[in-house]
């Protein structure tokens, strides 16, 4: 599913103007990037929380040529916890 396929169907479901809708779920991905750019966690009951996770620095090798060796930046990613609902919908358990 697209970011499109989803503002139709929140338009078609609800009567909104597919712009409307549009405009909203850009803010609320905005708002998502912004407080995880700040190293807040983002927590939606039942849906999951995405939060931010920094992976150690590392050595890596190049798989051609393994006597190569390259450290690999520490960095921050995006973890996603999904919620209890969402868990029980997608595993059935």
């Amino acid at each position: 599913m697209t970011k499109r396929d989803l503002v139709v169907r929140i338009a078609k479901d609800t009567g909104l103007l597919q712009v409307d809708v549009a405009e909203v779920l850009e803010r609320v991905l905005q708002g998502i990037i912004e407080s995880l750019e700040k190293g807040e966690s983002v927590e939606f009951r039942n849906f999951g929380v995405f939060k931010i996770q920094t992976r150690k620095s590392r050595v890596g090798r190049n798989p051609h040529k393994p006597e190569n060796t390259v450290t690999i930046p520490a960095r921050r990613v995006v973890k996603f916890k999904p919620g209890k609902i969402m868990r029980r919908k997608i595993t059935g358990v």
